[in-house]
């Protein structure tokens, strides 16, 4: 399973570390996100900027950055372009998500198509993913161009994967895993491969990122999914139990009909069969989560990822670029925002 982490350390501080350490490259890519933003329909202009500035950890860019300084990639720009590329790459599929999922709330702020409409969050999800196809043909490097574009392909394969299974409530964790890799992990994997392409980096090496990347990916997920049971509102802007009213079937879900009996397993699956979920319908879900410790079990699974991500940058040599990366993977499990 790999080696144990200390997952009790200050994550937050291993996030913290990460930025002040690019904080110079990661002020230029939000420069240049804000440059890509700009178009002469001022509407465009003004939901972009409002999706873009509601906060964010601006993860995946950090993880292209901190990749291609540990790969030892020092001139030019590239890793700067590139990054923004990535962020633009998850801000165009938040905003379909939300348009999807209804959702009204992210991080704690009214989303765009809750104040816009769904119609034009679509649209403007579409701007940005072209903003970001043409960085990617501006840089004119032909391997990071099909590892970005076939990433942005499997994250809408994640996205109908998950569609196709709404309401499931003995959905497989195999295929559970598979919808997070692609809607998640595939970004996190391609971020932290492309900054190993920027350096000219082996394939061993490029293969090492791009595990790394993968399995934080996968325990990030697995966190926020199990977060929609526990998790406080004032600290993630999250919506709780959100998931569950959407029918979404998540791993303390997947625990507690693995675990549950007949007559409970039948109470799942009539719930997440109907069109609407109430309150009574949480709470008596919730009870059977508890019950079953689906919580600590579900964590106990990315704990897992966590470890190999952490031990899949065991080739590099020894620096602090390789070991904030590495401490950076107990904050999937453990961030408090």
């Amino acid at each position: 399973m790999g080696s144990v982490i200390p997952l009790k350390k200050s994550a937050n501080s291993a996030y913290l570390e990460l930025k002040n350490l690019l904080g110079d490259k990661l002020e230029k890519v939000e420069n240049l996100v804000n440059l890509k933003l700009k178009s002469d329909v001022s509407l465009i202009e003004k939901m972009s900027e409002h999706h873009l500035n509601s906060g964010g950890k601006r993860l995946r860019a950090l993880l292209t950055l901190g990749s291609a300084k540990l790969s030892g990639y020092e001139l030019g720009d590239r890793d700067i372009n590139l990054a923004a590329c990535v962020e633009l790459i998850h801000s165009a599929t938040l905003l379909h998500d939300d348009v999807i999922d209804e959702s009204s709330l992210r991080r704690g702020i009214k989303t765009t198509n809750s104040i816009w409409g769904n119609q034009s969050s679509i649209l403007v999800g579409d701007y940005l993913l072209s903003r970001c196809f043409e960085i990617m043909v501006d840089d004119g490097d032909l391997e990071v161009l099909k590892l970005l574009s076939s990433t942005s392909a499997k994250i809408a394969q994640g996205e109908v994967l998950q569609l196709q299974h709404k309401g499931e409530a003995d959905l497989l964790e195999d295929t559970y895993i598979n919808i997070i890799n692609l809607k998640t992990a595939s970004l996190f994997s391609a971020a932290t491969k492309t900054g190993a392409c920027l350096a000219k980096c082996n394939e061993k090496e490029k293969k090492s990122l791009e595990s790394y990347g993968k399995n934080l990916g996968l325990a990030f997920q697995i966190a926020d999914d199990t977060l929609d049971y526990y998790g406080k509102d004032k600290f993630f802007g999250k919506e709780i139990g959100k998931d569950f009213y959407e029918g979404k079937v998540t791993l303390p879900l997947i625990i507690v009909f693995q675990k549950g009996n007949k007559e409970e397993r039948n109470f799942l699956s009539e719930t997440l069969k109907k069109k609407k979920r109430n309150e009574d319908d949480f709470s008596e879900t919730l009870a059977l989560i508890y019950k079953y410790k689906a919580i600590e079990a579900s964590l106990k699974r990315a704990e897992y990822f966590v470890s190999v991500s952490h031990d899949s940058l065991g080739i590099f040599p020894d620096n602090e670029e390789k070991k904030i990366l590495q401490n950076l993977t107990s904050f999937s499990l453990n961030r408090s925002f």
